[in-house]
């Protein structure tokens, strides 16, 4: 009866022991399944960041406003701003009211030089407005400056158009302080101010057949010239 008792004790003592065993994985498995606790450092450094990135945006967006309103107002020093912020579209933009305020040509010389000395980009806007001043009273420097610019502005057109209207002041006795070497030797100079990118371009290839007509013709007139190239 004694060892009854004992062996029964014993078998219920290993039945436990294997519940036990068999429920402890179990409940580690279903553990591992719960979502591990949310993390509150976390999301509130998350939300200060997404506040911190909206405040640098909206202070952004207010000081592109004030540069063209300063632009507007004259201050050139809008447009250095601009370009160190690396936005091409703010800085034409504000390179646009400079040269809309730019309604004289001491003006318009003040842009230029200040363009050039802080070796800044030129736009289609300020070649058009230097080339359509220049038209008004061409010279030799003023038709040196209007090629220069027009090829700064890295678009072949505009500087197509600049070497065609430089042709037509010559050829109306305009620009008779620049011999027809001198001229050739402009054009093929500020060609190569264009990045290779716009020369190797459709509109490039016109320019260069423009370019190749030019020659010819400007040639010709030193050969009857008696000043052979």
């Amino acid at each position: 009866m004694v060892t009854f008792l004992i062996t029964a004790a014993a078998v219920l003592a290993l039945l436990a022991i294997g519940v036990y065993l068999w429920q402890k994985p179990a409940a580690g498995e279903a553990a591992n399944l719960l979502p591990p606790p949310p993390n509150a450092r976390g999301l509130f450094e998350d939300s200060a960041n997404e506040m911190a990135d909206a405040e640098k945006l909206a202070l952004m967006s207010r000081r592109r406003v004030d540069l063209i309103k300063e632009a507007r107002n004259g201050d050139r020093a809008a447009l250095d701003e601009a370009h160190l912020s690396g936005d091409a579209e703010l800085y034409g933009r504000v390179l646009a009211e400079l040269v809309q305020i730019s309604d004289s040509d001491p003006k318009l010389l003040a842009l230029m030089s200040h363009v050039s000395q802080n070796d800044l980009p030129v736009n289609r806007r300020l070649a058009e407005a230097v080339l359509t001043s220049w038209r008004a009273n061409p010279d030799r420097s003023g038709t040196a400056r209007a090629l220069h610019f027009a090829a700064l502005s890295d678009d072949a057109d505009i500087y197509r158009g600049a070497v065609e209207a430089a042709l037509q002041q010559w050829r109306a006795a305009k620009l008779a302080d620049i011999s027809p070497i001198e001229l050739r030797a402009l054009f093929d100079g500020e060609f190569w101010v264009l990045s290779s990118r716009s020369r190797s371009s459709g509109a490039g290839f016109v320019l260069k057949r423009t370019l190749e007509k030019a020659r010819r013709e400007l040639e010709a007139a030193s050969v009857s010239k008696g000043n052979p190239s």
